[in-house]
């Protein structure tokens, strides 16, 4: 799906519906000769078959003139609603009704940040009780959601943001500014909680918490001079623990799977690498995915081992990755089964084959014992002198 000439994607993301279907979401800014420039947000369902996307929008909302184009959006872990930030009208709540076949998209205003100008990031705590948003001007805003309570208002948080992601367990918050700086929040109070540290030739751009749910990092693309790094920070303590060269190459995105397994990275000449968390190996290069263009967005697939790429010049592009499958739920069961079954059977050939307590063998010259009857008689013979082989009983 590519941008042309009749407009360019500005940003995407999943939407994760219930029984295991995918959507995905894309603003595009739409432009008609003769006319007018304006934008829209169109979601589009999307095939694990084939991986790819329908032709037509299942729904599409355009947006008005006064609001600009889409910059960035952020949907909710349950599925139902998401934000959008546009150039020129704050940001706005999308909520979704009905399914495939009959899908519908209602606007609703947002008031805390209806004029609060572009918003850079916009995110979602994993367990959606928080959402935060950061501006172009710096303005750090962290709510409770879905009451839009205010917990953080720091005007002055960054230079401009430049990038944002909750924790695991939502109780930090990372952010990244275009100056080269990163802070970490507390997101019960929205109190900062401290400044990572760095070199004076150093610029921390990205940031991304593990979700694997084992020992907690931040992973963060660092900058200096021409050489790109990512760094891991240790959370407990917020020290650099150590770092890694992965995509050799300044990163534009970054994104890690909603089970923490891999680590994604998008360059600003259109190139995508993944990397195995737990090995810090790349596991997976689409080279020149989008030719000589900045990767915009790129996200997992919440279901499936794909990623959503957009790009002003190439559009949106749903890419399979080659890394080993995964187990599924039903292939552990019947291994359980089997290995249940296997040991059944070991236990039945054990049993009858050796010599156990229960089954000692007779030996051919061992004389068998005399069965009881044999030596007390028969109790129902009426010869006399059965009972005489104890002599007389002396009553």
């Amino acid at each position: 799906m590519e941008g042309g000439a009749g407009g360019s994607v500005t940003c995407g993301s999943w939407i994760r519906r219930p029984e295991n279907v995918n959507f995905v979401l894309l603003g595009r800014s739409i432009t008609r000769p003769g006319s007018s420039s304006s934008s829209v947000i169109e979601i589009f369902s999307f095939d694990p078959k084939t991986t790819s996307l329908s032709s037509s929008p299942l729904a599409r909302h355009e947006l008005e003139e006064s609001d600009g184009d889409p910059i960035t959006i952020a949907v909710h872990p349950s599925g139902d609603d998401f934000v959008c930030s546009t150039t020129n009208g704050g940001c706005k709540l999308f909520e979704l009704f009905g399914n495939e076949t009959n899908l519908k998209l209602f606007t609703k205003e947002l008031p805390p940040l209806q004029d609060a100008g572009p918003q850079k990031c916009l995110a979602f705590s994993v367990d959606g009780s928080r959402f935060a948003s950061g501006g172009v001007d710096g303005h750090l805003r962290i709510f409770e959601w879905p009451s839009l309570r205010i917990i953080g208002d720091e005007v002055r948080a960054h230079k401009s943001f430049r990038d944002m992601d909750f924790s695991l367990d939502s109780e930090f918050l990372a952010s990244t500014s275009t100056d080269g700086s990163a802070r970490i929040w507390k997101t019960e109070d929205g109190v900062p909680l401290m400044t990572l540290s760095r070199n004076s030739d150093e610029k921390i751009e990205l940031c991304r918490f593990s979700k694997d749910g084992t020992k907690p990092f931040l992973f963060c693309t660092v900058q200096k001079g021409d050489k790109a790094v990512t760094a891991v920070y240790d959370i407990s303590t917020w020290n650099k623990i150590g770092h890694k060269r992965l995509l050799r190459k300044p990163a534009s995105i970054m994104s890690i799977s909603l089970d923490g397994k891999y680590l994604a990275l998008g360059s600003k000449d259109g190139d995508i690498c993944v990397v195995e968390v737990k090995k810090m190996e790349i596991s997976h290069w689409s080279k020149r995915l989008h030719l000589g263009t900045s990767i915009a967005s790129l996200e997992f697939c919440p279901g499936q081992r794909v990623v959503l790429t957009t790009s002003s010049q190439w559009g949106a592009m749903v890419t399979k990755l080659n890394v080993p499958a995964d187990w599924k739920e039903w292939q552990i069961y019947l291994l359980l089964l089997g290995l249940f079954l296997a040991s059944a059977v070991a236990f039945y050939v054990f049993f009858e084959k050796s010599d156990s307590f229960w089954n000692f063998p007779v030996a051919r010259e061992q004389q068998t014992r005399p069965k009881i009857d044999s030596l007390l008689g028969d109790a129902q013979s009426d010869d006399p002198n059965t009972w005489n082989v104890f002599g007389p009983l002396d009553m």
